[in-house]
């Protein structure tokens, strides 16, 4: 919501809180066949893209919640060669993945075509790999593509969604990671956002419990910073067909052909570190085995 005073406020109704950015202008509004998607330019973190009334990047921090949907799984993988992201119609995570040279395939499946074509006009930092020719796009339901698209043909599966409402909510579901498991091939993996863990736990949990339900016995979520969310403190979870969740690529990692901003290794190792009410909460979703997890 825009104010008189030129302040956008995004309201978390269930967290009784909210969080504002002061406006310089609207630079573009339109409803489009699925949702209202609304650019600003702030006064302090650049420019800022906003879905159906909630945040969904701004150009100052959008740089931590990209690499960390990227970058920890794919040197988790022993070879990720075939990958999707549903969602993600910034093109800001399609970025990141492109980073990786052993990366052949990545495919971005988004219901709303127009989130691609004005990410393109407003955050062209984001787009500069959108003519990679390793990466497709198909603007389609993302859970329609993943029930569709040929069984063991992926290693990573990424789904970079909006909040589990709307068009979003199926991306949440049993029948989702149900067809996600089908197209993984076997040791391939998911991670997906999954809100915050002081806001959003009832989120949080579901997901284990689906992902579980789904075929999915290995899950492990990490966190990260992140100020334009809901309490700053935001997650990732992922799973993994058929093997634990073990050792990354550590060398790959530390000798990575690329520049990022917030992601290293040791922000990798410390990513996974949870409180203990985490644990707590999850039940199953205990602490790991061995510290392998972490360091490789």
């Amino acid at each position: 919501m825009l104010s008189d005073e030129q302040w956008f406020t995004e309201y978390c109704e269930e967290a009784g809180s909210a969080h504002s950015f002061r406006i310089k202008a609207r630079l573009h509004e339109e409803q489009t066949r699925y949702q209202k998607i609304e650019i600003y330019e702030t006064t302090h973190f650049g420019k800022l893209m906003v879905i159906d009334g909630f945040i969904m990047l701004s150009a100052r921090d959008n740089f931590i919640y990209h690499e960390m949907l990227a970058h920890p799984i794919l040197y988790l993988h022993d070879a990720p060669r075939r990958v999707a992201i549903v969602g993600g119609g910034d093109c800001g995570t399609l970025n990141e993945v492109l980073k990786h040279p052993e990366v052949e395939q990545v495919t971005l499946i988004d219901i709303d075509e127009r989130v691609v074509q004005l990410s393109e006009v407003h955050f062209p930092e984001l787009c500069g790999r959108n003519g990679d020719s390793r990466a497709e796009f198909c603007f389609t339901n993302g859970y329609r593509w993943m029930a569709e698209a040929p069984g063991e043909s992926l290693d990573i599966i990424i789904v970079d969604s909006t909040d589990p409402i709307g068009p979003g909510e199926i991306l949440f579901s049993g029948e989702f990671y149900s067809a996600c498991e089908k197209t993984l091939k076997n040791g391939g993996m998911l991670i997906q956002q999954s809100e915050s863990p002081l806001l959003h736990m009832d989120i949080l949990q579901g997901m284990y419990r689906e992902m579980k339900g789904a075929g999915f016995s290995h899950r492990k979520s990490l966190f990260f910073p992140l100020s334009v969310y809901p309490s700053g403190w935001w997650s990732a979870s992922m799973a993994r067909k058929g093997e634990p969740i073990g050792g990354f690529r550590e060398e790959d990692a530390r000798n990575r052909p690329f520049r990022t901003r917030y992601y290293n290794v040791d922000i990798h190792r410390s990513s996974f570190c949870a409180p203990e009410f985490f644990y707590r909460e999850l039940g199953d979703a205990g602490p790991p085995a061995s510290t392998e997890v972490f360091t490789g």
